[in-house]
C-alpha cells in the first residue's frame, strides 16, 4: 500500500511510460485529517496517535467537545506536537448562522482561553478550524442574501476572537463558493475570495475521486490563495456517501486515492497559495480499504 506523503514533500511526476518518483525535501506541505470524534481520545488515545503517525500526519483539525476533561486534550497534543503534528480546534455547524448562533462563537473561544492559559506551550493548540457549511441552513434557501451575510458576520467575529488569542483563524469551504457572490455592507464579490481574504488559511472540500477533476475544482481558489498570500489545503472524503460515486474514494480504496493525491501534489506543488492535502475524516480513513 502506498502511503500518504510524510511531513517532508513526497512528490510524483508524470512522464511517458509510467509514474516516475521524485522526492524533494520540504517542511511546509500540509497533510492534514479531521478528528470528528474526540472521545477517541479517552478510549484509544495511543491507537489514535499511532494511525496518524502512521499515515504522516502534521495537521489535525480536532473537534472540541466541552463534555471532554481539559486533561485529555492537553495529552493528546502533547503527545502529538512531540510527533510534529500541528493541532486545530475545530466546531462549527449549520445553526452558527442562525440568528443569535453567533453565540457559538462565544462559547467556542472561551473555551479556548480557558483551556489555552492553563495549559503548557506544547500542549496548547495551534489554531482554530471552522467547519460551518452555512448552505445546509434551511435560511441558504428562503433567504441566500441574509444568510451569507451572517456567515461573514460570523466569520469576522471568530477572527477577531482567535487574534485576541494570538491564533490563527481557518475555515472550510466547497469547491463552488468561486460561485456564490454577494453584495452587502462587506461589499461585492464572491464568497470564495472574501473567505480567503478574510482567514488565515481555508480547506476547500474538493470531494472528487479523481486528479484531474479536483485540479480543476479547485484552481480559481488556489489562484485567490495565492493573491492574498494565504495557505490552501486541498481536501478529498473517503467515508461512503450518496452524493454519487464520484464524491469520495471509499470505493476505490486508499492505493488509489493517494494515487490521485499524488498528481494533484505534483500539480500544484510549488504553486503560491497551495498548502497541502486532508484526508477526510479519521473515522473514515481508518476503516478504508487498502
Amino acid at each position: 500500500m502506498k502511503k500518504l506523503v510524510i511531513s517532508v514533500v513526497v512528490f510524483f511526476s508524470i512522464f511517458a511510460g509510467g509514474l516516475g518518483w521524485n522526492v524533494k525535501a520540504s517542511d511546509t506541505e500540509t497533510l492534514a485529517t479531521w478528528l470528528w470524534n474526540p472521545w477517541k481520545l479517552v478510549n484509544d488515545e495511543s491507537g489514535t496517535l499511532s494511525f496518524l503517525e502512521g499515515k504522516h500526519v502534521n495537521k489535525v483539525y480536532l473537534q472540541i467537545d466541552r463534555d471532554i476533561p481539559l486533561t485529555v486534550y492537553r495529552s493528546f497534543i502533547e503527545k502529538a506536537s512531540a510527533k510534529g503534528m500541528k493541532i486545530y480546534a475545530l466546531d462549527g455547524g449549520p445553526n452558527w448562522v442562525a440568528p443569535k448562533g453567533d453565540r457559538n462563537v462565544d462559547l467556542l473561544m472561551n473555551w479556548l482561553k480557558t483551556y489555552q492559559t492553563g495549559s503548557s506551550s506544547d500542549q496548547q493548540f495551534a489554531g482554530v478550524h471552522l467547519d460551518v457549511e452555512p448552505y445546509l441552513y434551511s435560511g441558504w434557501s428562503t433567504n441566500q442574501a441574509a444568510t451569507v451575510k451572517s456567515y461573514q458576520s460570523l466569520l469576522l467575529k471568530a477572527n477577531s476572537s482567535a487574534v485576541s488569542l494570538t491564533l490563527p483563524l481557518e475555515a472550510d469551504i466547497p469547491f463552488w463558493f468561486d460561485e456564490t457572490s454577494y453584495k452587502n455592507t462587506y461589499g461585492k464579490g464572491t464568497l470564495a475570495e472574501w473567505v480567503i481574504a478574510n482567514t488565515n488559511g481555508v480547506t476547500i472540500m474538493a470531494y472528487r475521486d479523481s486528479a484531474s477533476m479536483i485540479i480543476d475544482l479547485v484552481k480559481n481558489e488556489i489562484a485567490l490563495a495565492g493573491k492574498y498570500n494565504k495557505q490552501l489545503v486541498i481536501g478529498v472524503e473517503t467515508g461512503q456517501t450518496d452524493e454519487g460515486g464520484a464524491t469520495s474514494f471509499f470505493e476505490e480504496g486508499e492505493a488509489y486515492m493517494n494515487q490521485e493525491l499524488a498528481k494533484v501534489k505534483s500539480f500544484y506543488t510549488g504553486t503560491p497559495g497551495y498548502s497541502g492535502v486532508a484526508v477526510h475524516h479519521v473515522g473514515s480513513w481508518e476503516t478504508m480499504k487498502p
